[in-house]
């Protein structure tokens, strides 16, 4: 890598509450955290793209004029497609590829891969903030998170919604960032843990995920098709109240899956007032509800998980739940600050006794999203 132009980072997320929701046209409540992936640009004068980590030796080398060629053939393959399947999404947003500069791009993270802290979207807004500042592109925080969720969907595979990528773009220190998916209207609510004597406390179950597979498919095809069975154009047009219906119509597992998507829509709602009237403090059966659901109706927890939560909340922790898409990664335990020591001896004590690998348990902090670290230029 030549002299760098600087260097641009972007956190991982923690959703707070609001699982599976945001494909669904939903709503969703995510918080930016302090781990964070950094992209550390220089210009080239080839125009070529080349992407290397400090995490692998994979590299990638593609001449932008040839990035949508590579897409197509789909030879844009493993964990630089993050990175160039942001390039790729600005040249289909109308840049023209042809005419940017080159650039290197060393990727660095300490968000935990497979945890369900959307360290892909971390390297997603990290590239795209910093090709929009280099490439002097002037696009807005909202359309970079577009371009992130397109990288995802159409170049990795991943049929994700765009919660992680505004998450990870739009978030404030001390606050939750509270998205309508529908409308990606977004407004940032107080969680002002410190002053209430409180953290999260993330429990890492080093139980690998990958939404490119097969669950996260079944359920968001699950969800399509509870939505054309009950005549809307997505599940956010069905309320608590039509449930009954619901149960009429549909089958069994379709039901579930369309009653946790109504129920958590419901609960984000109810999350977002809380906060705003009466604060964190007050959340704890939310959390709590939202991981019943997502274990017994929508199906996507596993036995470590409910380890994790069920050891959290006997041992004082206020609320827990599974964070992220499921089928591993992490999950989540409100716990005030003076009982840290004893839920986390708690939940590792209840893996060791189940034979489970330990899990890895640290707190975060809702922390600012994207933004330029230094600049060398």
């Amino acid at each position: 890598m030549t002299t760098p132009l600087g260097v641009w980072s972007a956190p991982g997320r923690v959703n707070l509450i609001g699982e599976h929701t945001d494909y669904n046209d939903g709503f969703v409540l995510p918080f930016a955290i302090d781990r964070r992936t950094t992209a550390t640009l220089a210009r080239r004068d080839d125009g070529v793209i080349h992407i290397a980590s400090t995490f692998s030796r994979q590299t990638a080398t593609v001449p932008l004029a040839d990035l949508d060629a590579a897409v197509g053939a789909g030879t844009v393959t493993g964990w630089s497609a993050y990175p160039l399947g942001v390039a790729w999404a600005l040249g289909q947003r109308g840049v023209d590829l042809a005419t940017v500069s080159g650039v290197d791009i060393l990727i660095d993270s300490d968000v935990p891969v497979g945890a369900g802290l959307s360290s892909s979207a971390a390297i997603e807004c990290a590239v795209a903030v910093a090709l929009n500042d280099v490439w002097n592109l002037g696009l807005d925080r909202e359309t970079l998170a577009q371009v992130g969720r397109h990288a995802e969907n159409a170049v990795v595979g991943a049929p994700t919604g765009i919660m992680d990528q505004s998450a990870s773009l739009l978030g404030q220190q001390g606050t939750a960032v509270f998205l309508d998916c529908r409308s990606l209207e977004t407004r940032n609510v107080p969680l002002d843990l410190e002053p209430h004597g409180l953290v999260v406390l993330v429990i890492d179950t080093g139980v690998h995920h990958a939404h490119a597979t097969g669950g996260y498919r079944d359920r968001r095809a699950s969800c399509e098709a509870g939505a054309a069975a009950l005549g809307v154009a997505s599940l956010r047009d069905v309320a608590v109240d039509d449930l009954e219906r619901a149960h009429a119509l549909l089958d069994d597992v379709t039901f579930r899956r369309v009653r946790h998507i109504v129920t958590e829509n419901d609960r984000v709602l109810q999350t977002v007032a809380v906060l705003d009237s009466e604060g964190p403090r007050a959340i704890g059966d939310l959390l709590d509800a939202s991981h019943l659901s997502m274990r017994d109706d929508f199906e996507i927890s596993v036995p470590e998980l409910d380890v994790a939560v069920e050891a959290a909340r006997r041992s004082g922790a206020l609320g827990a739940r599974m964070t992220g898409g499921g089928f591993g990664g992490s999950a989540i335990a409100l716990v005030s600050v003076d009982e840290i020591d004893r839920v986390t001896s708690a939940v590792t004590e209840a893996f060791e006794r189940r034979g489970f690998a330990a899990p890895t348990i640290f707190t975060v902090v809702p922390s600012a999203g994207a933004r330029r670290e230094d600049d060398r230029s």
